[in-house]
């Protein structure tokens, strides 16, 4: 993990700028993502809008050797799902869409979950509590603030709930470089870790289990999965520390 860069007034106005394009590929897969639909199809029509709507750059496409432009996680796997032609959703799916977008040299990031029309009530309970568990963690962000409040503040939401947080994967700096310093974990202990200052950028994305913390990745080399086959849900944004708090970079419309 690389240190930590304070962004300049220059730089935070160019991070907006690529956030807000990804906002706008979340209202595009809005428009269109149903049962039925392969996850190889969702990567490729977000491929072709971000390089010739946006003029801009999908930012996992080559990284780290990954040969696609977003993860499509289904039902039990936690992140990091690989887009596949045989993939169709099905009416009872929940799925996370995590995208990366580079502009004028500035990464963004963020994924939703998108859940399908027949998904049963436990799958819907575990997506909203995992939302509200990532925006606890959003509100503690101001300067002076420190990174055990916000992954304390996500796993009280979460365990409350009867959930558990994913250890292994966390939050990270963002930048020029995808990731970044600091590491943002989803647990922790308050007024532990470092401590925040205007001008950071990172991400906050907590992955919680609706069973068992413990995961495991496939033979494919990405795709990681809840041990127990149990649900896993994810949501993400990037987000600068201001003055006063915090703003949301990659904000979507219905969440104004």
């Amino acid at each position: 993990m690389q240190q930590v860069t304070i962004k300049t007034a220059d730089e935070i106005e160019l991070m907006r700028e690529s956030s807000s394009l990804l906002t706008r590929v979340f209202d595009y897969i809005d428009s269109w993502i149903e049962p039925g639909i392969s996850t190889l199809e969702i990567n490729d029509r977000v491929h072709n809008f971000i390089v010739d709507k946006l003029n801009a750059r999908p930012a996992s496409l080559g990284q780290y050797g990954y040969q696609f432009v977003l993860n499509s996680s289904v039902n039990e796997v936690v992140c990091h799902g690989v887009p596949s032609k045989s993939q169709l959703l099905k009416s009872s799916d929940i799925v996370n869409i995590d995208i990366t977008l580079e502009k004028n040299g500035f990464i963004s990031d963020s994924s939703k979950m998108y859940v399908m029309p027949e998904a049963l009530l436990p799958a819907r309970r575990l997506v909203e509590t995992t939302y509200q568990a990532m925006w606890a963690g959003i509100r503690i962000v101001k300067p002076g603030a420190k990174l055990g409040d916000i992954g304390a503040a996500i796993q009280h939401v979460a365990e409350q709930a009867g959930y558990s947080v994913v250890r292994e994967y966390c939050g990270h700096g963002i930048g020029k470089e995808m990731h970044e310093g600091p590491n943002v974990l989803h647990y922790g202990k308050p007024n532990t870790g470092m401590a925040l200052k205007p001008g950071m950028t990172f991400t906050i994305e907590p992955m919680i289990n609706q069973g068992s913390a413990k995961i495991k990745t496939k033979k494919d080399g990405w795709t990681v999965v809840t041990r127990d086959k149990k649900l896993s849900a994810q949501w993400e944004h990037t987000v600068l520390v201001t003055e006063q708090g915090y703003e949301v970079l990659t904000l979507r419309a219905e969440e104004v």
